[in-house]
């Protein structure tokens, strides 16, 4: 959805790299480019108008003009006004003191309420909450029949007393759920509201009185990202006329132009809480408005992906496989190689998870040509393998490849590549979990040399010899000390090892150089 965006503004960030100084010409055609790109994203214009006035504000005074890098400074004024307009620090969800704690969902018709309800029940029962989903639209034909089969997917229970279509008092099925819930021992009831295609009297009327029906502790709005300016518009309506206490985005994986996302906290003052940006259950989250103005600006989002990781993958199943590859490469199985790539593949879409990584807008176009099916052909293949051959995929011959090919529905070709690029990973695998390190970076463990330097300096070293005399002995064995204690420490006697074992790198990260090539794969603030 930001796409467009992001790409207008790296093309104007990039005209300020590699000026040593920014003068007021270059901060007014920034300002403008950006204005620009934010007037193109659909963002609301007021909005934008504060936007650029608090950039250009910053920008001119101290903290650009005295900074070793102008550019870069730019950047980050401009990624803290971004976080600021997206509603500053992450807005949690508040609990009733004494459950449960009721969550009023209300936007209109199309918005996706009904779906976002299942994927808000499912989220909360991965917290450990027992939420109940509440069918208070009865007149949208099927709702009901719709969020009960919601709720099957998700998993979570639903209060449905009423068939929908135009019968019953949703008010009185909203109080009613209140009672079931406590006799039901759920800590959390999600009232799912009829909408309409646009703002009326009937649609605010209801609203307003399930509202006082149910006292909810969350009022939450939820918008189509992809109406544009006009969801500014029916936030503010919504605002006035029932008031709502957050936001909640759905369809942002859409191919609009997001300036929804961009405007709606800052006119309403209501903070964005959550983001649906899928079809899956799974594709739903809270909103953290420091990550999404760090993916608008191309720098990824780690914190999200580290977070999709550990919700994925056990503490047991992450120590056991650590375990297997530091005995050696070939504990490492095709079987092994499998159950991760199915881990991965709970994660969600690859190209999705790919573009967390930072600076992989740079190569935006290749990964969302990425085939997710790729990763199906490669557990075909895996296995349509005996267990024998996933066990020790040396003994795959001519005639086994061919066999494993007809399998799987492949060429033969693919199941000699899948092989040897398994053999190459393991090898990496197995080095990195020995505490190998990284092949080729010179100061990191392990990666001082092959075994054939290690033999070198042994040898060198045996060929040493001792001094006949005991004084002189004695102070070339203290000195021989000095020196192992130095190397433990990385560095020289008398000078302190660094964060990364390199002598007299200091304790500070910040003073290794990195080589040309990995500083152009950093994004701009890391640089």
């Amino acid at each position: 959805m930001f796409d467009t965006l992001s790409d207008r503004l790296a093309a104007t960030f990039k005209s300020l790299r590699g000026k040593g100084r920014l003068s007021e010409a270059d901060i007014d055609a920034t300002a403008r480019e950006i204005r620009i790109a934010l007037l193109e994203a659909d963002v609301a214009l007021p909005v934008v108008r504060s936007f650029i006035k608090q950039v250009k504000e910053r920008a001119v005074g101290a903290e650009v003009s005295q900074a070793l890098n102008p550019a870069q400074q730019v950047i980050k004024i401009v990624n803290e006004e971004l976080i600021g307009i997206l509603g500053g620090e992450t807005r949690r969800l508040r609990f009733a003191k004494n459950p449960p704690t009721v969550i009023m969902l209300a936007g209109l018709q199309g918005a996706g309420k009904t779906t976002l309800a299942g994927k808000l029940g499912h989220w909360l029962k991965g917290q450990g909450h027992a939420p109940l989903l509440v069918a208070c639209d009865l007149q949208r034909p099927n709702a009901v029949n719709q969020l009960s089969v919601v709720a099957e997917r998700a998993g979570v229970a639903i209060y449905a007393p009423e068939p929908g279509n135009g019968i019953g008092d949703p008010v009185k099925v909203a109080q009613d759920s209140i009672e079931f819930a406590k006799s039901k021992q759920h800590d959390i009831v999600i009232v799912d509201t009829a909408g309409r295609l646009g703002i009326d009297q009937e649609l605010m009327r209801q609203a307003a009185d399930i509202r006082d029906a149910v006292k909810p502790d969350e009022v939450l709005f939820v918008v189509d990202a992809m109406i544009g300016q006009d969801a500014v518009n029916t936030a503010e309506a919504f605002r006035d006329g029932v008031g709502f206490d957050g936001v909640v985005l759905s369809k942002l994986d859409g191919d609009a132009r997001g300036g929804a996302a961009l405007s709606i906290a800052h006119v309403t003052g209501r903070q964005i809480m959550f983001a649906s940006n899928g079809e899956k259950l799974d594709d739903f989250d809270a909103f953290h408005p420091d990550r999404m103005a760090s993916r608008i600006l191309g720098m990824g989002d780690m914190l999200s992906l580290i977070e999709k990781a550990e919700q994925t993958f056990s503490q047991q199943e992450a120590e056991q496989m650590a375990a297997k590859l530091a005995k050696g490469p070939k504990e490492f199985t095709l079987d092994d190689f499998l159950a991760q790539m199915e881990q991965v593949r709970k994660m969600g879409s690859i190209s999705k998870l790919l573009g967390m990584l930072p600076g992989m807008g740079q190569i935006k176009d290749q990964i969302n040509n990425l085939d997710e099916k790729d990763v199906d052909r490669t557990a075909a293949i895996i296995k349509s393998m005996t267990p024998g051959e996933r066990k020790d995929p040396h003994i795959i011959n001519g005639s086994r490849r061919a066999r494993i090919a007809r399998g799987s529905g492949v060429d033969v070709s693919a199941v000699k590549s899948l092989v040897e690029r398994f053999f190459d990973a393991r090898k990496m695998m197995s080095k990195m979990a020995q505490g190998g390190g990284m092949p080729g970076m010179p100061g990191m463990p392990g990666t001082g040399g092959g075994p054939g330097r290690q033999k070198k300096q042994a040898k060198q070293a045996k060929g040493k010899r001792k001094s006949g005399n005991p004084m002189k002995r004695k102070a070339e064995e203290q000195a021989a000390a000095a020196r192992r204690e130095a190397a433990a420490q990385g560095g020289q006697p008398g000078q302190q090892g660094g964060a990364f074992g390199l002598p007299g790198a200091g304790q500070d990260a910040g003073s290794f150089e990195l080589p040309k090539e990995f500083r152009d794969m950093l994004p701009p603030s890391d640089k």
